[in-house]
């Protein structure tokens, strides 16, 4: 059997598993989702318990956990009962992984747990083990077999372990009415909070970058101040300033290949798009991103109330403020 085979044996292993797993999701799991909705709901936290593959699958829960608006932390074992009992509190949370449910520092660890009036959730392999019988609520993730060749290293236990977690923590945040836009303010760092927490004047050019003309400014000197700007458009505004169109570049190459070589002395009013797409300088980037989008342009104007332009979106400007 060739290296392919063995990888393809070990991930069909693991599907079965997690496919055995499917059909067991239960009661308990509700029990579960609805203990950890009413620690979040009360101001409380959820802490994590497991030793050696178990705790590092549980680092992972608590990090999806907080990400998604419900606080978390990894409680270690030993620690635990060296001082770190001070973070557990009365309505926390305790999810405790333990495959064998017989685990002997989690064991030591389950009295003090318990004296402190937590919510108690085992996911094992074994909820008739101690640490599953000590439980309120118990996640039954057993498989039939590792993917292991000896069947000896955690492997499907732990891939079960980690999507029993996925699926609590989602299952979760569906419960507790968490949107997109609360995970923005989770992430202000990442795209999906910058698109989601800016606005359109947080990004738009202004100043010696946006320029205005008046729709009698002939072409060349329009084209002048483009260069200067480093722009791909210009705006073109009225007297009273309000928005009366853009002209781009590709204006000029169009107007220019079309056989109208004396442009440049022509008015930019006589050649510029009226009416132009705009947005409003309170839009949210995620909506600026979708006009851009479906209209297929390059150089969005945002504007006031009163159609006044304030600044241009140029797309060439999204990744380098990592909107994109």
């Amino acid at each position: 059997m060739d290296h392919l085979e063995k990888a393809r044996r070990v991930i069909s292993l693991e599907i079965e598993e997690l496919t055995r797993l499917l059909e067991r999701v239960d009661g308990s799991f509700i029990a579960a989702v609805e203990m950890l909705k009413a620690t979040v709901s009360e101001g409380a936290k959820i802490l994590i318990v497991g030793v050696g593959k178990s705790g590092n699958i549980g680092s992972k829960l608590a990090a999806t956990l907080n990400s998604t608006g419900a606080p978390a932390t990894v409680l270690h074992c030993q620690d635990a009962i060296h001082g770190d009992l001070g973070l557990v509190n009365a309505g926390d949370s305790v999810i405790a992984l333990s495959y064998s449910g017989e685990t002997a520092e989690l064991l030591a660890l389950l009295p003090h747990l318990k004296r402190r009036q937590i919510r108690l959730i085992a996911i094992t392999g074994k909820p008739g083990s101690t640490l599953g019988k000590a439980s309120d609520c118990v996640i039954d993730i057993h498989v039939n077999r590792e993917a292991c060749p000896l069947n000896l290293a955690p492997t499907s236990s732990t891939t079960n372990t980690l999507v029993i977690g996925d699926a609590l923590a989602m299952v979760l945040l569906e419960a507790r009415g968490f949107t997109k836009e609360h995970f923005a303010e989770l992430h202000p760092g990442g795209s999906l909070g910058r698109a989601l927490l800016l606005r359109a004047s947080d990004i738009m050019r202004r100043g010696n970058d946006f320029v205005t003309v008046s729709p009698d400014l002939p072409v060349m000197n329009v084209i002048s101040k483009m260069t200067s700007a480093r722009a791909g458009a210009v705006i073109v505004v009225e007297s009273s300033g309000v928005l009366a169109g853009i002209f781009t570049q590709g204006d000029f190459a169009r107007a220019f290949q079309s056989g109208k070589p004396d442009i440049g002395a022509q008015p930019v009013g006589d050649y510029m798009t009226r009416n132009p797409i705009a947005v409003h300088e309170d839009k949210l980037v995620g909506e600026v991103l979708r006009i851009l989008e479906e209209s297929r342009i390059d150089d969005l104007v945002v504007v006031n109330e009163a159609r006044i332009p304030l600044g241009m979106i140029d797309t060439q400007d999204l990744t380098r403020l990592q909107i994109v």
